[in-house]
């Protein structure tokens, strides 16, 4: 009895804990498109196509949670990112890049500009992308206004909303400040020439 007891209990602590899936791997139901650029399902993942845009989860705000990214580059320069804390509801990718955190997709960026790095306010601490073609996992943490970023199980960046941050240089770096605890996401589509993959997108808390 004590045997089985302690099996249900374990079932439903992993029930509880069962990340939520938030692409469905058939089409972006509950997903925005905004600006030029658009992502398609293909395979069962969700693939980058043309120009710069943005595709925004709809309806509800993440905080306090684990955001995990699962994707895969098809070149050494190819660039994206996952837009968190956002405060509104983005009705243009510029909005996500001014106003949220870019966790940064780009192996081939400097330390302030590579994958994991908050984009221009908070540099990678180690580089832990895999080569082209090979998955990545990525996990952002979300802890009131801290953000924890690990690559394939390394910690590679930890942010609090209101450390210290390199001062803004370029009209296309994210204005400075802290954001909210809680806001919307987006992925990134950056160009034409970058082709990323994403064969999950899901939320644990």
């Amino acid at each position: 009895m004590k045997a089985w007891i302690a099996l249900f209990g374990l079932s439903a602590v992993a029930a509880v804990a069962a990340p939520r899936q938030l692409f469905n791997g058939k089409d972006l139901d509950e997903w925005s498109m905004a600006g030029p650029g658009r992502f398609v399902v293909e395979g069962g993942m969700m693939k980058t196509e043309g120009g710069m845009g943005l595709l925004w989860y709809k309806g509800e705000r993440f905080g306090n949670c684990t955001i995990r990214v699962v994707f895969k580059t098809s070149g050494p320069r190819d660039n994206s990112g996952l837009y968190i804390r956002l405060a509104e509801e983005p009705r243009d990718p510029w909005y996500a890049v001014h106003n949220g955190y870019e966790v940064q997709i780009d192996a081939a960026g400097d330390e302030w500009h590579s994958t994991g790095a908050l984009y221009s306010l908070s540099k990678i601490s180690k580089r832990a992308q895999k080569p082209t073609g090979e998955w990545n996992t990525m996990d952002i943490v979300l802890r009131g206004q801290k953000t924890i970023v690990t690559l394939n199980g390394e910690v590679v960046n930890e942010f609090v909303g209101d450390q210290a941050v390199p001062e803004r240089k370029q009209w296309y770096e994210p204005v400075r400040g802290p954001r909210p605890d809680a806001g919307f996401i987006g992925l990134q589509n950056h160009d034409a020439r970058s082709t990323i993959y994403f064969k999950e997108i899901s939320v644990s808390r």
